[in-house]
């Protein structure tokens, strides 16, 4: 093996760490629990939320896997085994489900048989929303990600031990069959989770808007991820600034491509000038919700954009910490201000804030933080048999 992956010694990651994920899960599951019962809608719609960041997390870093192996890359090989750590969400969200799925009817308009008996359009989108059909499909997805998710990360593991290439190439495989899969299922559960909660409204682009946040999301968390780690010693000095600089790029552009399908959707919406369609945002410039609306543009656009515009920023740990952080909030307001109004509906544009809204995004991030740490437990941090891994070390722009 070559020299810089025989630097390579496995360290623990900091028992700080666990701790504090576990004591954020504690306090938000307690906080939450609080919540259902003195106000069980209200805590619905903020779990909904929580469940659509975890399944951008866990997704979108099983996506960023599959376009690693399929484009080739050399520079992110070290960083892929933070990935498949975050992606061990994926079978944790059939737990997380369950309260969602037991309340249907208080979520979803569509879910009443009773309103779909006296509204035509619903009556036309009964064949595809009806209760059974939708659970049916909420297992079938989750099923089909846990399997890839067990296929990339039993290869990837084995690889370590074995370094036998061939792992590499059923994994190319494997994840070329995978990125179509992933465009359809994610656009699937878009719909599902977050745009049938207005089921008289529709948008073709919607699945692209969810995933740009997805994958920016899930890129931001892997960054922090990695410098963290990478101060507190568990890459050794490994990792140089261009791996930084490559994260930092990437970022840059999905702001960029968030900002351009956002901006798309509503462009296309506004000069049709359709009531069906025009309704839902209508919804979201009413009362507080326009505050909420113009702040995520500069949430999700302009400072993010700002902050990574320069080439330097790219390559700085401290202003690429902030940026993540920055950025896994604007992906958490996004959520709040693509669901959050069909609660409030018919209030007089009302935007719900209080400590319902913190204590669920506090069990959020103790939830990820805890999968992560035990997943890497007693894991190398690195891929030490990627046939990559050496070119990946040793990656220079």
């Amino acid at each position: 093996m070559a020299s810089k992956v025989l630097e390579y010694q496995k360290k623990s990651l900091p028992q700080s760490m666990n701790k504090l994920g576990w004591i954020l899960l504690v306090v938000g599951a307690i906080a939450g629990a609080a919540a259902f019962y003195l106000d069980t809608t209200r805590a619905l719609y903020n779990y909904l939320i929580v469940y659509m960041f975890i399944m951008s997390i866990a997704v979108g870093s099983l996506f960023l896997i599959a376009l690693e192996y399929v484009a080739g890359a050399d520079w992110s090989v070290p960083l892929r085994r933070l990935v498949e750590f975050f992606a061990a969400l994926i079978p944790v969200m059939f737990i997380l489900v369950i309260p969602l799925l037991l309340n249907i009817h208080t979520l979803f308009h569509w879910s009443h048989a009773e309103a779909v008996s006296t509204d035509a359009i619903l009556q036309g989108k009964s064949a595809y929303l009806n209760s059974t059909f939708f659970i049916i499909r909420v297992f079938g997805i989750l099923i089909v990600w846990t399997l890839f998710y067990l296929l990339f990360t039993r290869n990837s593991m084995k690889q370590d031990i074995t370094k036998d290439q061939k792992l590499t190439k059923h994994n190319i495989l494997f994840s070329a069959i995978f990125i179509p899969v992933f465009a359809i299922t994610i656009t699937i559960s878009s719909i599902d989770w977050m745009m049938s909660l207005e089921p008289h409204w529709f948008s073709t682009i919607f699945g692209v808007y969810y995933f740009s946040g997805t994958f920016l999301a899930a890129l931001a968390a892997l960054t922090l991820a990695v410098i963290f780690l990478n101060e507190k010693g568990v890459f050794g000095k490994l990792l140089i600034p261009d791996h930084l600089y490559s994260l930092g790029a990437l970022q840059f552009v999905f702001i960029n491509f968030w900002g351009y399908i956002a901006f798309s959707q509503y462009l296309l919406i506004w000069y049709a000038d359709l009531p069906e369609e025009t309704v839902w945002f209508l919804h979201r410039w009413e009362g507080g919700w326009v505050i909420v609306s113009i702040l995520l543009i500069f949430v999700h656009f302009v400072v993010p954009y700002a902050v990574l515009l320069s080439q330097p920023a790219k390559m700085d740990p401290k202003r690429l910490k902030f940026a993540s952080i920055w950025i896994l909030f604007a992906h958490l307001l996004d959520l709040y201000w693509l669901i959050m109004p069909n609660m409030s509906s018919g209030k007089e544009g009302s935007v719900p804030f209080g400590w319902i809204e913190l204590v669920f995004p506090v069990a959020l991030v103790g939830l990820i933080i805890v999968v992560f740490t035990m997943r890497a437990k007693n894991k190398n941090i690195i891929p030490i048999g990627d046939p990559k891994i050496e070119r990946g070390l040793d990656f220079h722009l």
